[in-house]
């Protein structure tokens, strides 16, 4: 990516007014994030979404481009990775989400598109039954060849992270701020060891405070870009629920650890499986099971050889796709590796399901016959 380039996508995401949602769709109005501040006011007023105000700030983008470059320099510094939603590395996880942000900022190596990616995520206050689980959990994905995701918050993130790091797995920060700090400051040590082995990530510039109300967006990244949500301890209104039904939201698999009956750190969590909308898992190998990544492929080959002729041509893709994938995939996988909405996907699934192609496992996944 060119200098140039990198300038107006981090230009973009700093027009005052609008969110990820209409950011990406003013992008791809105009063409490209270049294109949105060479686009004329009068074609700028008649994009949807784009009030007076909003357009002359992309107008009069002096300020805002100033800004992009300090960015840059900031990123260049310290070995900062910009990614755009457009860019291959992106999380394609997250992209499937309508408001994904438009641009992550990267600290480290981690593959953000990796096989299984789990969130674990729960209380600040977190019990030693929390503690105890959290080491379990961690210590039990180790076989799995899972990537962990949490949000580097005190209790169960800090020790999803910290077990992480002591069992050599690959976990990714998302963070609440800026990637010039660590909150809390008492983490820079545990953030420094999660570089190495995986990654600290955030939608926020340098300088961004954490504020209050940055930890939601960051929740929704934490959900986002995840396979599933696993809450090991939180209260019935706690952060963690908040990320639980935005995973729900998604459409993502969400599990839960159960707690004794009124426990004030486990009662979110009964009251989440109690409402269906999370599963209940003890340890890594209930999430296995759940997520069918044991399940062994059983391929007809000769049937489906026949089978490719009669298919149509996102059928044959869909098919492309999941013939090397012995454990299946989730549909979110499939719609971004397929460049299909999940809308448009689910027709073309249901019809490879009829003609006994594919077949839906545990955890929304899908794989060959």
């Amino acid at each position: 990516m060119s200098k140039n380039s990198l300038l107006y996508q981090i230009a973009v995401n700093l027009i005052s007014g609008i969110g990820p949602v209409h950011t990406k769709n003013l992008v791809s109005y105009c063409g490209g994030a270049e294109e949105v501040f060479k686009m004329p006011k009068s074609k700028l007023l008649k994009i949807p979404g784009m009030g007076k105000k909003t357009v002359s700030l992309i107008v009069a983008n002096d300020a805002i481009l100033k800004r992009a470059e300090e960015e840059i320099s900031f990123i260049e510094k310290n070995n900062i990775k910009a990614l755009f939603y457009t860019d291959k590395a992106y999380p394609q996880r997250l992209k499937q989400c309508d408001d994904g942000p438009a641009m992550v900022y990267l600290k480290g190596n981690a593959d953000l598109n990796a096989q299984r990616m789990i969130a674990i995520v729960g209380t600040r206050r977190v019990t030693d039954y929390g503690k105890q689980i959290c080491s379990k959990l961690v210590k039990g994905l180790t076989k799995y060849n899972t990537t962990i995701v949490s949000g580097l918050a005190y209790g169960v993130d800090y020790n999803a992270h910290k077990h992480s790091v002591d069992n050599n797995i690959t976990n990714i920060g998302v963070l609440g701020h800026g990637l010039d700090r660590i909150y809390p400051a008492t983490h820079q040590n545990l953030a420094n060891k999660i570089v190495k082995n995986g990654a600290l990530l955030t939608e926020f510039l340098s300088g961004s405070n954490p504020d209050r109300e940055n930890f939601p967006k960051r929740n929704r990244i934490i959900a986002g870009m995840s396979d599933a949500v696993i809450v090991v301890e939180t209260a019935k209104k706690g952060g963690s629920v908040i990320t639980a039904y935005i995973a729900h939201s998604y459409h993502r698999n969400v599990y839960a650890i159960p707690g004794k009956v009124g426990d004030a750190s486990s009662v979110g969590c009964n009251d989440l499986i109690k409402k269906n909308m999370a599963g209940l898992i003890e340890n890594a190998d209930d999430l296995a099971y759940q997520l069918n990544w044991d399940a062994k492929k059983s391929k007809k080959k000769s049937n489906q050889t026949v089978l490719l002729i009669d298919l149509e041509p996102n059928e044959q893709a869909v098919y492309s796709i999941l013939k090397d994938k012995n454990e299946g995939i989730s549909i979110d996988q499939i719609s971004a590796l397929a460049k299909l909405p999940l809308s448009q996907l689910a027709v073309v699934m249901l019809g490879l399901e009829m003609k006994n192609v594919i077949v839906a496992m545990p955890g929304n996944r899908y794989q060959l016959l």
